[in-house]
């Protein structure tokens, strides 16, 4: 495919694309494209986590009465699929696109490839097998971990467990609402983990990879793991059901690649591209300081002032902001040596 007809590519070879990044049409009025939004929003991503969640749903969660008491027995067997299911989806990513290079830069927005640039800043001064280390010894076992206390809880009869035959209605509602969670978890738990020494000492290891890939995606220390998946102990403190935690789970678990991919469409065949819905994210590994959200189902970063589209316009909001910020730490630094 042609990349060119989609968005542009400067002297050193980054691709952007032509259309800037908008947040759901609901909070803008512009109605006309809620069906199109509205597609997206169910196919292809949100349909395969759930696909994925009825998988785990029948196939590999024991009965309730054994998860009744914590058990090596079907806890490493939870390890042993989630680190199976990882390895199969960001391994097939990484090895098309990353290894074999299927679609080499098109429409990839960083043009190089982590290979290309060994760094001190990674274990073995490569990106791809610090990320893959840190993916394996520390976030799939804390997903892991996150997971069986939860489905624990809601087999001891913790939390508000609805029946699907009675409150069939409101459950449907909360698995459409469960993205909708995630970016306001998501937010808040990134933007906090951006200031001052929660950023040096922990989510600074996932900020090593300014250009991320695949294995990017779940690289983490194991403080911001943990954050990262306590966001299916919502459906603790909500009425709601564990199929509908495990899918808030699945989709926060599997779905971390979306943003790390780093191409905006992947070629599955010569004339067809998925959409990734990676362009959000990978603006804020970029700036650093924007998008601490998602896509913009509840728009946070909008209604805070961190939102980047990928415009010129917000380049110049996001420079301002940061003049003024620099401002206010000189003013600041000024005001503690004239009290000395």
């Amino acid at each position: 495919m042609d990349d060119l007809k989609f968005g542009t590519r400067d002297k050193r070879g980054n691709w952007t694309p032509h259309k800037p990044l908008e947040i759901a049409p609901f909070w803008t009025g512009k109605f006309s494209s809620m069906g199109a939004w509205l597609v997206g929003y169910i196919w292809p991503h949100n349909t395969i986590f759930m696909a994925v969640t009825l998988a785990y749903w029948f196939l590999v969660l024991p009965d309730f009465e054994v998860m009744k008491t914590f058990s090596w027995d079907w806890m490493l067997w939870l390890h042993a699929v989630n680190s199976a299911g990882i390895f199969l989806l960001y391994g097939s990513v990484e090895l098309f696109y990353y290894v074999k290079r299927k679609q080499g830069t098109r429409f990839k927005y960083n043009h190089k490839f982590p290979a290309e640039n060994p760094s001190d800043v990674f274990w073995f001064k490569s990106q791809n097998i610090d990320n893959f280390l840190r993916t394996f010894l520390i976030s799939i076992p804390l997903w892991t971990l996150v997971e069986s206390a939860v489905l624990w809880a809601f087999a001891n009869g913790y939390g508000i467990w609805l029946s699907p035959e009675d409150h069939w209605l409101w459950l449907v509602v909360l698995v459409f609402l469960a993205p909708a969670i995630h970016e306001v978890h998501f937010f808040c738990i990134h933007w906090l983990i951006h200031q001052g020494a929660l950023y040096r000492h922990i989510h600074s290891v996932h900020h090593n990879s300014i250009n991320p890939s695949p294995w990017s995606s779940m690289s983490m220390h194991p403080v911001e793991a943990t954050l990262f998946f306590a966001e299916m102990a919502w459906h603790l403190l909500i009425p709601s059901n564990p199929l509908v935690a495990l899918f808030q789970l699945t989709s926060t678990a599997y779905g971390a690649i979306v943003g790390h991919i780093g191409f905006d469409k992947l070629e599955i065949t010569e004339g067809q591209a998925m959409d990734s819905h990676a362009y959000t994210h990978y603006l804020h590994h970029k700036y650093f300081e924007v998008n601490y959200g998602g896509d913009g189902v509840i728009p946070l970063d909008k209604w805070f002032g961190t939102w980047h589209d990928g415009t010129k316009d917000a380049d110049e909001r996001m420079k301002e902001r940061f003049r003024k910020k620099k401002e206010r730490a000189n003013a600041r630094k000024a005001g503690q040596i004239a009290a000395e």
